[in-house]
């Protein structure tokens, strides 16, 4: 009944918000609370877990999204985005830039979760589109899917980390087998990407023609230095996610670190990262005035935009956590866990776990727990069997994002997509990506078994 009653609730959400134009962040709330009455949720619980969902999300993405569009707001008034759009072009040209972006969103995910990721990389992806003149729907699920793949199958992403540790996986395999597999998972889901969903036009910047990206360009910083503020806190967050591997930064040891790996640390926190982007983006304007901080300057109307999206955020996270405080993830564990399907088992656990209640971590964790003690009798001895089970829960937990999921909502709003197109681009694309690399998986396994 539980995956019935999640149907029925993401039916609601797509009539609610397609249909009657209800505000995403008003069907997600009430969605989720109707969720938790039907579910058998008691009352005082429900109100917890929207307290939860909401305070959770948002402490976790919340000052990402805000700072993130700060940096945006600079890239773009100031012409470098443009810039820097005219220097991808080049050396890509117009036809192959949905595939710089998912690559450049596999790269940057490894070390860099996929919200900040994409807030870090709308504004380039968006003025590329403009200037190439081509539909942002593809480029942006282009960088969703590429952010997805190595978030979800490459370490040291913290999820497939967590579940290579919980089944004694070793490390170096589960990232020998994850490369591959996610880049050609991506490939399929570029695929799909050219012949569906650029079919369908979605204006870059539909407020910004054509004279005013020229006009932009006259006082445009360099395009090197427009990258300064997207890829220093990349930087940062990387050498923190590395330092991670040599110090558990959340030991009791910690005041025993050396200086140095401490305001490493410290300098590798995203938001700490994303607020010294912002300071760096104040450098591309030939000149800073007082109104660009001002509530109808470039920071104001930014802040405008983005309240929006953190609202439906922090409901989505509301949507999510009352699904995985209604046990629905326990509960489908249990019912998949009994039947032997080989190496489609962890898949369709994973990939049911992060439906039902949208975070990629949680499932991989989920599944990774409920499958360890399992393994031996499943038949995954060899060190190898046991990387490729890594990597199929990592190929579940990006099946599918929905709007139970923060990402999705993020996308969707950076991208100018409503709900309905949310779930025939984004939601469908996660599909195709999650199911190539379980294919891809299920044959290498045929053929190393």
């Amino acid at each position: 009944m539980v995956v019935i009653y999640l149907l029925i609730s993401v039916l609601l959400i797509i009539w609610l918000t397609a249909k009657l134009k209800v505000h995403p962040f008003i069907a997600l709330l009430l969605v989720a609370i109707f969720y938790g009455i039907i579910a058998g949720m008691p009352l005082n619980n429900i109100i917890t877990s929207v307290n939860k969902g909401f305070g959770n999300t948002l402490g976790g993405i919340g000052m990402i999204i805000i700072l993130g569009v700060i940096i945006g707001a600079f890239l773009e008034n100031s012409g470098g985005a443009y810039a820097l759009a005219e220097k991808v072009l080049k050396f890509t040209g117009k036809k192959k830039i949905p595939f710089a972006m998912g690559i450049i969103g596999w790269f940057v995910s490894i070390p860099v979760f996929a919200d900040s990721g994409f807030m870090l990389l709308a504004p380039l992806n968006k003025s590329l589109s403009k200037k190439a003149g081509i539909t942002l729907s593809g480029t942006a699920i282009a960088l969703g899917l590429g952010l997805i793949a190595a978030h979800t199958m490459v370490p040291p992403t913290p999820g497939p980390i967590a579940a290579a540790h919980y089944l004694n996986a070793d490390l170096g395999l589960v990232i020998l087998m994850g490369i591959p597999i996610s880049l050609l998972a991506l490939l399929m889901g570029l695929v799909f990407i050219k012949k569906y969903v650029s079919k369908t036009y979605i204006a870059p910047d539909p407020n910004v023609t054509e004279e005013d990206i020229k006009e932009r360009l006259k006082t445009a910083p360099s395009a090197f230095k427009a990258t300064i503020p997207i890829f220093v806190p990349i930087i940062l967050i990387v050498i923190k996610s590395l330092l991670t591997s040599v110090y558990d930064y959340q030991s009791d040891n910690f005041e025993t670190f050396p200086a140095i790996i401490k305001i490493l640390f410290f300098l590798g926190e995203p938001f700490i990262a994303l607020l010294i982007g912002c300071f760096l983006s104040l450098t591309l304007p030939k000149k800073l005035n007082k109104d660009m901080f001002s509530t109808s300057g470039w920071i104001g109307k930014a802040l405008v935009g983005a309240a929006s999206i953190i609202l439906i955020t922090g409901a989505g996270g509301i949507f999510g956590q009352v699904l995985r405080d209604s046990g629905i993830a326990t509960t489908l564990g249990e019912a998949l866990s009994g039947i032997n399907l080989s190496i489609w088992l962890p898949f369709l656990l994973a990939a049911a776990i992060k439906t039902a209640q949208g975070s990629s971590t949680v499932a991989l964790i989920t599944a990774a727990s409920i499958l360890a003690p399992m393994m031996a009798t499943l038949g995954f001895d060899t060190e190898l069997q046991k990387a490729m089970v890594v990597v199929a829960i990592g190929a579940g937990s990006a099946v599918v994002v929905h709007a139970n999921d923060s990402f999705f909502w993020v996308v969707t709003q950076l991208s100018g997509m409503d709900v309905k197109l949310g779930y025939r681009f984004l939601t469908l694309g996660s599909f195709v990506l999650g199911a190539s690399a379980a294919i891809l998986l299920f044959i290498l396994y045929l053929i190393l078994s």
